[in-house]
């Protein structure tokens, strides 16, 4: 089967589906032991920079779950690390930025991204898709607001003071950030598209620290543009973020085929938010799997239903597996999406 036609991009566009497609953020990860095995003494960046391992990793989950879609493995810093920004993924903290960027001269340091920078992005997406067959490959980036915190705050940061001092205090400096951010992501999105993704995902895990206002002025121009500047590849673009339920509404705005929900929006109430033209992707808690499969089954069905009032839906958590799931918990739940 064509990845094009399968349950997943149908879903994506909106089409009839004979039962709805199921993925996972972080469906390969930390949960599984197979993974723990083979990152066992392999740095993140390294093994982001490794096709034989990308490869592997992002089969894993295909195997064990049977899903409608693997996600790229990788991290939303690779392109960072990729033109020259030391930084590195420290366990149990994050992306460490060595240098943050807090003026002209740091923002002056960020070039663009070369295919010749990301060599094994290419190489392992290739192998990628003649391996999946019928199964499509979701290629995703950081989005720039979530690219640009973790510059300005030098990793992780709760307040996030330092990206809002700039935003507000210094909007040319801002927007001059936002603006090399957006074609670095651009870049790299479409390059994933070329080697053979069937979708891309755009994630903005740290957005819902704005509000609606400062996302219109501040963001939404430079997520548009990159959402435009990816409608030729004529594949589904799906557009996430945390903590965002006041933002749905300017989410889809955006220019998203599909948009993702977090655990705190019931999907029908976010159908009314976003708007007609849309589809859903989401949206159960993570920590639900932490619970009996019973409270599991429930509260998938239940979302199964609210789903069922956008025009198209895609099963997924409402952000990443978390590390101490139990695999059989998703393996359960993906037969359970399957079969209602």
């Amino acid at each position: 089967m064509n990845p094009a036609d399968s349950v997943f991009m149908r879903a994506c566009r909106r089409e009839p589906v004979p039962h709805t497609p199921v993925w996972f953020m972080r469906q390969a990860g930390r949960s599984l032991p197979e993974y723990r095995q083979v990152r066992a003494d392999v740095p993140m960046l390294a093994a982001c920079a490794t096709p034989d391992l990308i490869v592997e990793i992002t089969m894993q989950p295909i195997r064990r779950y049977g899903v409608d879609a693997a996600i790229f493995f990788s991290d939303i810093v690779v392109p960072l690390k990729a033109i020259g920004i030391d930084l590195d993924i420290k366990p149990g903290v994050g992306p460490v930025v060595a240098d943050p960027i807090r003026d002209r001269r740091g923002v002056a340091a960020l070039r663009r991204l070369e295919p010749d920078d990301v060599p094994y992005v290419t190489e392992a997406i290739q192998s990628l898709v003649k391996e999946l067959g019928g199964t499509p490959l979701i290629g995703f980036a950081g989005a720039p607001f979530t690219l640009a915190s973790y510059l300005i705050e030098g990793g992780p940061s709760k307040n996030h003071d330092h990206t809002k001092a700039m935003m507000y205090g210094d909007a040319p400096l801002w927007h001059a950030l936002m603006d090399r951010l957006t074609t670095i992501v651009t870049d790299h999105l479409r390059l994933q598209v070329e080697a053979g993704a069937s979708a891309i995902q755009l994630f903005d895990s740290w957005v819902g620290a704005v509000a609606p206002a400062d996302y219109r002025e501040f963001v939404m121009p430079y997520t548009s543009r990159i959402f435009a500047a990816l409608a030729d590849l004529s594949v589904p673009r799906i557009h996430f973020g945390v903590g965002t339920g006041e933002l749905l509404a300017l989410l889809g705005e955006a220019g998203a085929d599909v948009v993702g929900v977090d655990w705190r929006v019931p999907l029908d109430e976010a159908a009314r938010r976003v708007g007609p033209g849309k589809a859903l992707q989401g949206n159960l808690d993570p920590a639900t799997l932490l619970a009996p499969f019973d409270v599991v089954a429930e509260r998938a069905r239940d979302i199964l239903a609210r789903g069922g009032k956008a025009e198209g839906h895609i099963f997924n958590l409402g952000h990443g597996v978390l590390p101490g799931t139990d695999p059989d918990q998703l393996a359960r739940l993906t037969a359970l999406v399957h079969e209602s």
